[in-house]
């Protein structure tokens, strides 16, 4: 046996990893390579860094100004700190890990892009090495001379890191090949040392190399030559060049002198917190400017390597005055390492992003504190203060009435040519619409009077111990809309009547419109000094980044497409979304329905505003209509208003020539568009609409009452109608003074949402010294749980 232990030592480690890299990492199997990001004991101030204010000169561009330009990156360098390559056990690397950071790379490079790697791993790959081998020869030894026995009293002597990294450097690129092999790609090893940046000669070779690399479509892997590396020359960053004397240093002096898009950072940590990660009050910084340095304090460095987050601020902060943009993130989270540098070149919101443009207004993350503090301040007015501000609002829409339409005809006129005629629609103002808007405020208004605060519950509990259970805000909502203008002043007001804190994400086309109503509404609230509980999201910010400010955000609201309301529902983290995806509206058309009726009920659904989300998409006829003058009026009706139809499978079996045999009858046309089908019975237009509709809106015609009644019993629909049009499912026209959105959940609120759809409860009990163990078996008190009258709710 000793013989087999002897003879596989002899075998090249990375040989011996080749057929695990190949099966086990390329598998994206990460779970092992979790890694406890450090802990920051010693609290240092910026002041002592050295900041270096000259970068090597050189005829490059600016550095993108904000994430979503990052998607433009050309040449990219990925740095890989020790913490990101290693293992927990700091001996050996993280394979899984690994492997997935080469996965990213590759899909980036065949993306047509430049991508560098700069890569810790050569001495903790070294000392598993080193280990292993004099493990190896040491039980061989005792083996030999002492017996078994003494195998287990064996001792690893501490290992010299530049004997380590002499010993991993050929395994570690023996490893990248294996798997950027598997994606057919080369990389090729290059080892640097302060000297090849300072000596001009040896600086123009790399260069030449590298770019000769990069023109060949190989992927440089770079590291400092830890073998023979002399330590950092003291305070030489201060002659304006920063010195390599870790790979963080070394990322960026590669970045700017390949005059590189961008730098990618990986680390054990999220990114750069105002203060040391893991206290209370430490907060994740998304995006940092060279003039915030005052605003950070920094701890110890990481676990291993042989720099911490303040190097690599400074390496950041060089990189980007030499015209390289910056993200620093966490490469080791499993959750996230396998997409994090993706993400990070898609523009999401990952890690922090380092800008040398400070935008003009607050960023999202401080706009969703304003928005909690002026909502809670906001819910504590009184209701006559809150009515007040929506009055005044309502105002403001008839008497800037011309300045809103103003802003509205230049959306109108850079939209034209780019949306459909159905977004053109929703995204026009007029005077009319501002007037109904105006109408639906107050009644808003009129209705908040004692929405926050209601008592909906009173029970005795005991003696002198009483419980109430009231109405409260919801807290922060965050409402997303696509070309619709009118609805920022509708959920402005609802917000307001309800007393929550609002973020608004309207869409790019409508930005002159909704710039001025926002300005109108905070104008309205500052009569009570809230101006800060809505405001109006930046168009740069990412819907999909903002649904991960789960800390932030209580409530998502979308208001637009199916698309879009699908991707929020998708992209939300730990942020419940109310709203419809789809509006697939059904009318059944009874056998005994009034002719009169049945046409315009049909007109009104389908013509009068078919892109809202009530608008009729599928009529459903008795199979005893068909042929008959009904019928034929129905026909005559949609195609006067020029309404193309689409025949489901058992209409279309019913006709010679038939319209278009619908492709879907789950379908959300949103236009002059229908869909006809037949069926026999009211059960089966029940189970047609439970199979195929969005349980938005569902109506039916007929003169039975003993028929409707089971129609309306019967569909799970958020609304149901008997002889109504399917326009009815809207917050105005249900009293509700306008709506946030219809919900076809079934949790909290359905239908149209309106002012009480914006609130939730919260318990208050009232005792004088209670506790629980006097309601004991041998407790002085007895439960009484008595009902108490609530006061009753204004009406009027």
């Amino acid at each position: 046996m000793l013989s087999q232990v002897y003879r596989s030592g002899f075998q090249p480690f990375h040989q011996r990893l080749l057929p695990w890299v190949q099966s086990t990492a390329l598998s994206r199997s990460r779970a092992a390579d979790r890694v406890q990001p450090s802990t920051i004991r010693h609290v240092r101030s910026w002041s002592n860094i050295p900041f270096i204010t000259v970068p090597l000169s050189r005829a490059h561009g600016k550095s993108f100004a904000h994430r979503s330009e990052l998607k433009h990156a050309k040449r990219i360098v990925v740095k890989l700190g020790s913490a990101v390559v290693t293992r927990g056990d700091e001996c050996g690397l993280a394979l899984g890990r690994l492997a997935s950071i080469v996965e990213q790379v590759s899909v980036l490079q065949n993306q047509g892009r430049e991508m560098m790697l700069v890569t810790s791993g050569a001495v903790a790959f070294g000392k598993q090495r080193l280990r292993h081998e004099i493990l190896l020869s040491q039980s061989v030894r005792q083996a030999l001379h002492s017996g078994q026995n003494q195998l287990k009293e064996m001792a690893i002597p501490v290992l010299e890191a530049r004997a380590c990294a002499a010993a991993g450097q050929s395994g570690l690129m023996a490893l990248y090949e294996a798997m950027f092999t598997q994606y057919s790609i080369c990389a090729a090893q290059i080892l640097v040392t302060n000297l090849d940046f300072h000596d001009e000669q040896k600086r123009r070779n790399l260069n030449g190399t590298l770019h000769e690399l990069l023109r060949m479509n190989i992927v440089p892997i770079v590291n400092t030559n830890d073998a023979v590396v002399p330590p950092a020359e003291p305070n030489s960053d201060l002659q304006g060049v920063i010195s390599v004397k870790d790979n963080d240093s070394l990322a960026a002096r590669l970045a700017v002198e390949m005059k590189t898009d961008l730098l990618i950072v990986l680390s054990d940590v999220e990114g750069l917190f105002d203060s040391p990660p893991g206290s209370d009050d430490a907060k994740l910084i998304d995006i940092f400017y060279p003039g915030d340095q005052q605003s950070v304090t920094f701890g110890t460095k990481s676990r291993v390597g042989m720099g911490g987050m303040e190097a690599k601020v400074k390496a950041a902060l060089w990189a980007l005055q030499g015209g390289t943009s910056v993200v620093i993130a966490n490469g080791t989270h499993p959750k996230v390492s396998g997409h994090v540098i993706t993400d990070i070149v898609e523009g999401k919101k990952v890690g922090t992003f380092f800008s040398e443009v400070k935008p003009a207004g607050p960023t999202v993350e401080q706009q969703g504190d304003m928005a909690r503090s002026g909502g809670r301040m906001l819910a504590t007015l009184e209701p006559e203060q809150r009515a007040e501000i929506i009055h005044h609002l309502a105002d403001l829409l008839t008497d800037q009435r011309d300045e809103i339409l103003l802003a509205n005809k230049k959306d109108m006129e850079e939209a034209e040519g780019r949306l459909a005629a159905p977004l053109l629609k929703r995204l026009s103002l007029s005077t009319s619409k501002l007037n109904s808007l105006a109408i639906g405020l107050r009644q808003i208004a009129a209705s908040s009077q004692d929405s926050v605060g209601r008592v909906l519950r009173r029970t005795r509990i005991a003696k002198n111990l009483e419980l109430e259970q009231v109405t409260v805000p919801i807290g922060v909502l965050l409402v997303i809309f696509e070309s619709r203008p009118d609805c920022l002043p509708q959920v402005a007001a609802l917000a307001i009547a309800s007393g929550n804190g609002l973020l608004l994400k309207g869409g790019k086309e409508a930005t002159h419109s909704n710039r001025i109503l926002h300005l109108l509404a905070q104008e309205a609230l500052s009569i009570h000094g809230v101006k800060e509980a809505i405001q109006l999201v930046n168009t740069r910010e990412e819907v999909e980044d903002l649904c991960r400010l789960d800390k932030m955000i209580d409530l998502i609201i979308p208001r637009g497409s199916s698309q879009l309301v699908r991707d929020i529902q998708k992209a939300a983290k730990g942020i419940p979304v109310m709203g419809h995806s789809e509006g697939i509206c059904h009318m059944y058309v009874d056998s005994e329905a009034s002719v009169d009726k049945v046409t315009r009920l049909v007109r009104d659904s389908k013509c009068e505003y078919p892109a809202a989300c009530n608008a009729l998409e599928t009529l459903l006829i008795h199979r005893d209509l068909l042929r008959t003058p009904l019928f034929d009026q129905i026909i005559d009706m949609l195609r006067v208003e020029q309404v193309k139809i689409h025949a489901g499978p058992k209409f279309a079996s019913y006709l010679t020539f038939s319209p278009s045999e619908v492709k879907s009858l789950r379908t959300e046309y949103g236009d002059l568009e229908l869909c006809i089908e037949v069926v026999d019975s009211v059960q089966e237009a029940i189970d047609h609409i439970h199979k195929y509709g969005s349980s938005h809106t569902d109506v039916i015609v007929t003169e039975n009452e003993k028929t409707a009644e089971f129609f309306l019993q019967h569909v799970d629909s958020a609304c149901v109608f008997w002889n109504a049009s399917t326009r009815f499912s809207d917050g105005y026209r249900f009293g509700l003074g306008a709506e946030v959105g219809i919900s076809t959940s079934r949790i909290h609120a359905r239908g149209p949402v309106g002012l009480e759809g914006l609130l939730t409860t919260k318990w208050l009990l009232r005792g004088q010294d209670h506790v629980v163990s006097d309601f004991s078996e041998h407790g002085s008190l007895k439960y009484l749980h008595e009902n108490l009258p609530v006061p009753q709710r204004n009406t009027n």
